[in-house]
């Protein structure tokens, strides 16, 4: 059965196309309807230089560091959130396998069980919950995104199965959602007629005759236009010209193959890693934008990915670099990298505070996107006071423009003061799955337990 609030929402309907709109205010004073809130969840691997992560202050006069530079422009619209644990990414008597169990553990809060075999064992995460309870509610319950293909078995991190290091959504706990990686068959996936999945045949047939989604739905574009108000049809010109402008990029790395029928190949994925990242951040934005899902994930690159970075000047592999023992030359490499991912995700809050609701708010006002890794140190392989940013949701009530520390412990800290506090690898603050049953909390979602939770956080 469709839910009331997918049967009331505006779609322009096409060969194989079904392009839902963002909300209208002229719509909006004959249905309206509350701004619905979203969560988010965008991983990166491998950790960070931590001293060149976590500002020295608390509260909102902090300075950023390098690796968050960036973000400066938009300090108004995140928080940084230091003091959030994840213990079950810890051995706990399962020896080696900190990657694997750093992107098992980030959304579950579970212990994964060590094995490369069929008898995967981990917990639902945070997004599926959400999915279970408010999904009906959009055309996709979740979304799930990725820059690496998928993988749901072999043997990857001293012993655990691929699934684990390759997956943030689980289901339930041996059954992962796979992340789609080719910006084509995401695109496909908000835009194509079906609910269940990619129409091929309409698909190939607009890619080989070189046409847009919107090429099919100008008609109804036009029927749309005749019911809206000034503003409106600007509004409406505005979120047009932003899927075309997505799917031009993406049809245009697509354009590379020669061969359009097997469309599941990785051909069409963009040649630079930073392109490739913006054009799925674009998908989740316009994904948020006409409502298709509230709930989405984005694995950026799987923990203990080895990618290089030549782009901005280092070759060397991220993981072999996290391993750098100190040596200066490599932090400031690794920093580099932290900056580069940092310029990502503050493409990605630009480009959402950038869009406008029916009441003329910000989308990112209504969406609490969670940016961090399972490692904190990747040299040492820590789990604990992880590096964690938490965008939007100022309509929501989400405490914006500060660095808050849920630990409580740096606040002994004096300005300026440069000493490191003892952050064990057994724990240093709260449980990270704290922090996601709060965020269910605000979506409305009531769960009261998610992995090793001790409670809701609610100072965010």
């Amino acid at each position: 059965m469709i839910s009331a609030d997918l049967s009331r929402r505006s779609f322009l309907r096409g060969l194989g196309v079904s392009l839902a709109l963002p909300g209208f205010e002229s719509l909006a004073k004959v249905e309206p309807k509350s701004i619905p809130l979203r969560m988010g969840f965008a991983y990166v691997p491998n950790g960070v230089i931590m001293e060149n992560w976590r500002p020295k202050r608390l509260g909102n006069e902090f300075a950023f560091p390098s690796a968050l530079k960036p973000l400066e422009k938009t300090k108004r619209d995140f928080q940084i959130l230091s003091g959030l644990d994840h213990t079950k990414a810890n051995a706990n008597g399962d020896g080696g396998g900190d990657h694997a169990r750093a992107s098992a553990t980030f959304l579950t809060g579970c212990q994964a069980r060590k094995t490369a075999g069929k008898d995967i064992r981990i917990g639902v995460s945070v997004d599926q919950v959400a999915a279970e309870s408010i999904g009906k509610k959009t055309k996709l319950p979740s979304l799930e995104l990725s820059c690496d293909a998928a993988r749901g078995s072999g043997k990857c991190d001293s012993g655990y199965s691929c699934a684990y290091q390759y997956n943030l959504s689980w289901k339930n706990e041996s059954v992962p959602v796979p992340a789609e990686s080719n910006p084509r068959l995401a695109f496909e996936r908000l835009f194509g007629q079906s609910q269940l999945g990619v129409d091929r045949k309409a698909v190939q047939r607009r890619v080989g005759q070189d046409k847009s989604v919107l090429d099919f739905v100008l008609e109804d574009a036009k029927r749309m236009k005749g019911r809206l108000g000034y503003d409106d049809k600007e509004k409406l010109e505005e979120y047009l010209d932003s899927v075309r402008e997505v799917e031009s990029r993406i049809s245009g790395s697509l354009r590379k193959q020669d061969d359009f029928s097997n469309l599941e190949r990785p051909e069409g994925i963009p040649d630079r890693y930073r392109d490739h990242i913006r054009t799925m951040f674009d998908l989740m934005a316009l994904a948020y934008r006409s409502d298709l899902t509230r709930i989405s994930t984005f694995l950026l690159a799987h923990d203990g990915s080895n990618r290089s970075f030549r782009e901005i000047g280092v070759p060397e592999g991220h993981h072999s670099l996290s391993h750098h023992r100190e040596d200066p030359v490599k932090m400031r490499k690794l920093s580099n990298i932290d900056r580069f991912y940092c310029e990502q995700f503050a493409y990605f809050v630009t480009k959402l505070a950038g869009f406008k609701e029916s009441d003329g708010s910000r989308l990112l006002d209504h969406c609490m996107v969670v940016y961090g890794s399972g490692i904190s140190d990747g040299n040492r392989h820590r789990h604990v006071d992880l590096p964690v940013l938490l965008a939007g949701g100022k309509a929501h009530g989400l405490k914006t423009g500060r660095h808050h520390d849920f630990s409580g412990k740096m606040a002994s800290l004096t300005p300026g003061d440069k000493e490191e506090i003892n952050r064990s690898k057994e724990g240093y603050g709260i449980p990270m799955s704290n922090l996601h049953l709060g965020l269910l909390a605000k979506m409305g979602v009531r769960a009261d337990r998610l992995g090793d939770s001790t409670g809701i956080a609610d100072n965010f």
